[in-house]
């Protein structure tokens, strides 16, 4: 009886209309949720992005400045004369 029941609501031409609108919108917001958790990996992604660039530019002005430094003893008293240290 139950099952009859059932069957004969499913069938009809408005049941299934709402169930077809429903899935419509159970399909627009699992899309807007994918688009909500892409956007937060793309915001971590640049995050993390930032954070590689600034330590990349803090190791680069350290290389140059070992490369700048003094060779030897005899050197870095010559800038010292020089007044360029």
């Amino acid at each position: 009886m139950i099952g009859g029941l059932l069957t004969g609501i499913a069938t009809s031409p408005w049941m299934r209309a709402a169930l077809r609108y429903g899935a419509i919108a159970l399909a627009v917001l699992l899309f807007l949720l994918s688009l909500q958790r892409s956007g937060e990996r793309a915001g971590r992604l640049a995050e993390r992005l930032e954070t590689k660039e600034k330590a990349n530019d803090v190791q680069r002005q350290m290389l140059e400045a070992a490369a700048r430094r003094p060779r030897d003893r005899n050197e870095l008293a010559q800038r010292l004369r020089d007044g360029r240290f």
